[in-house]
């Protein structure tokens, strides 16, 4: 039996990046701050990807500063670095569920929107 599941609350770090596929599909990009329970470390930073209509649910509803709750995959992406032929690897979270956590105030403030209540999931 074989387990990946990841969940994560932290805050994004940036507006997402939306791109538009010939075939229809939609992925929306973004990073995630997670703080470490610690108060003199610093936040983790995660890779967010969102495909479909989570992620264009993603696009109207987060912006940099919103604070999220995903439920999702890791999975390695790897490329050959063109500069110098080294093998790369980078850990990307793959959201099927996020939320919007915290106040209705501070949503909207992040995201310019509207919201029917604190904890809208997606």
């Amino acid at each position: 039996m074989s387990i990946n599941v990841v969940n994560l609350v932290g805050r994004a770090g940036r507006d997402p990046d939306v791109r538009y596929f010939e075939n229809g599909n939609v992925l929306c990009k973004v990073t995630l701050a997670v703080d470490r329970p610690t108060k003199d470390s610093q936040a983790d930073w995660f890779n967010l990807e969102i495909w479909g209509k989570t992620a264009e649910r993603a696009a109207n509803y987060v912006r940099k500063g919103t604070l999220l709750g995903v439920q999702g995959s890791l999975k390695i992406d790897s490329w050959t670095d063109r500069a110098t032929g080294a093998q790369r690897f980078s850990p990307v979270i793959r959201v099927e569920q996020f939320r919007l956590l915290g106040s209705r105030k501070d949503n909207e403030a992040a995201a310019g929107a509207n919201y029917g209540n604190n904890y809208d999931e997606f």
